[in-house]
């Protein structure tokens, strides 16, 4: 062997024992982030990344998206001395990233004589169980389709302590009525198994004879029932619960009010509604008034997308009119196979055409952002793909502006501000559909497609979105909300 393949192999041992080191340094910040979770209500995230549940070596990578706060990346050794500074605090229950703490700490210049002088200054104000009591809310999901499973396997993931959102109750119109116990079995591995978002992280077994879903420890209450009015929730243990239809059979506020029962006191629809409030949350979400209105919805998974951006272009440059064009998935209102279809063009097979069909999005835009009501246009193409959508916003703004100045404005509303839960920012130039999949985000701006006319003022730009996951993270935000159990929070 010769020297320059010593050399090599001892720099290759070199790395791999740093690596070990890393990764034991992220399975303890693990630990203490599963400490704190579960025994002082405290989440800790990392450039809103959920550390809790992850792999040593997903830590790690997640560290590399220091480089958008910073010019370097964040060391776990960092993530975790302050981890555990912030065990020795006594919080309220809250959510705090990490990671913009660490960017913070890293360009504070050595303004701070340590990390524990430096977290007083920014979280010092949490201290105190007493400041922010939470009274837990019980959730009943009516529907148990592709959004009422996602939503369930959410609700469960972030139950923590139970100090937020308890999901009590699944209610469903029974399709096999002579064999419930089959049916509840089916039921149940749906929730457990996805074709496209994976397998549910957790545990999923059935009662039949309690007709419940035995979810992570958590007991749900599964109901077979053919209309809102048959039941009452207060007997099954029930109460002051807030109920999120996503069965879209009910579209009005008339309609959706049958859901106050006994036992439930606000009612969220996962659609766009007529006569209620739509809210994006992030955009127009303290306008909802809590006294006034019980019954309330969460706008389309495309204007959830949409919003966040147009909201930041908009209060920037100010949009005097546009087009959007959703590309979007293909869902279970059209035809897996040619067949008669009461709306133009759906009845053709989904997962072999692509079909030029309709959009509100653009219209309900101007029930979350009044300013641009009537201002813009709408269209959509339903595209062979089970998940994921993508919008684009061809947009007449009255100040010009360059690439680099939007793209920097998207940045900037991602990383800082009212809108860093709904807005990623990816400079990917391979991003494509499945990067996606099972983002918490309601949209994934894509910096590398903007366009921008001769004079600055047409602009083109691409917005991502999981219109399942993502979407039902935007419902969950809202139902929080509603039920006023979110946490103290530091991102």
């Amino acid at each position: 062997m010769n020297n320059q393949d010593i050399s090599l192999n001892t720099k290759n041992n070199e790395d791999l024992a740093n690596w070990r080191k890393m990764e034991k340094a992220a399975l303890e910040l693990l630990t203490v982030v599963g400490e704190l979770r579960f025994d002082k209500s405290v989440d800790l995230i990392l450039f809103r990344r959920s550390i809790y549940d992850s792999r040593p070596s997903e830590v790690l990578n997640d560290h590399l998206f220091a480089k958008n706060y910073v010019k370097k990346p964040i060391t776990v050794y960092t993530t975790l001395e302050m981890a555990k500074a912030i065990a020795k605090m006594n919080l309220a229950p809250s959510r705090i990233d990490l990671g913009k703490l660490n960017a913070e700490y890293l360009t504070s210049n050595g303004q701070y004589a340590n990390v524990e002088a430096f977290l007083e200054d920014k979280i010092g104000h949490f201290v105190g169980q007493d400041k922010k009591v939470i009274t837990p809310r019980d959730v009943i999901l009516y529907g148990f389709g592709r959004i009422g499973r996602l939503a369930a396997r959410r609700i469960i993931e972030t139950t923590g302590r139970g100090e937020q959102l308890r999901l009590k109750a699944v209610v469903l119109r029974a399709k096999m009525k002579d064999d419930r116990k089959m049916e509840l079995k089916k039921r149940a591995s749906l929730l457990r198994k996805d074709s496209v978002h994976g397998k549910f992280r957790g545990t999923v077994s059935v009662d039949s004879a309690n007709s419940e879903f035995i979810i992570n420890g958590n007991r749900v209450k599964v109901i077979f029932a053919g209309h809102p009015t048959e039941i009452d929730y207060t007997k099954y243990g029930i109460d002051d619960a807030l109920l999120i239809d996503n069965t879209g059979a009910w579209r009005d506020k008339e309609s959706l009010s049958q859901h106050l029962r006994p036992g439930v006191r606000q009612v969220l629809f996962t659609a766009p509604g007529k006569g209620i409030p739509n809210i994006v949350h992030g955009v127009n979400h303290k306008t909802l008034d809590f006294k006034k209105d019980p019954v309330f919805c969460a706008a389309s998974c495309t204007t959830n997308a949409i919003a966040p951006v147009l909201n930041v272009i908009h209060d920037t440059l100010g949009i005097e009119s546009g087009h959007i064009e959703s590309i979007h998935a293909y869902t279970s209102a059209q035809n897996l196979l040619d067949n008669f279809h009461k709306k133009p063009r759906r009845g053709r097979a989904a997962a072999v055409n692509m079909v030029i069909t309709s959009t509100g999005a653009a219209a309900a835009i101007g029930k979350v952002i009044p300013e641009l009501d009537s201002k813009l246009t709408g269209s959509a193409i339903r595209v062979p793909i089970p998940n994921v959508s993508l919008a684009i916003l061809n947009l007449n703004v009255r100040n010009a502006a360059t690439v680099e100045e939007l793209n920097e404005m998207i940045k900037n509303a991602s990383l800082h501000g009212d809108l860093v839960e709904q807005i990623k920012y990816s400079t990917s130039m391979d991003f494509v559909s499945s990067d996606a999949v099972g983002t918490t985000h309601a949209s994934v701006y894509d910096a590398p497609s903007t366009k921008v006319s001769n004079n600055g003022k047409t602009i083109t730009l691409y917005v991502w979105y999981d219109n399942e996951y993502g979407y039902t993270c935007q419902v969950l935000r809202l139902a929080k909300y509603a039920a006023q159990v979110r946490r103290l929070r530091y991102y």
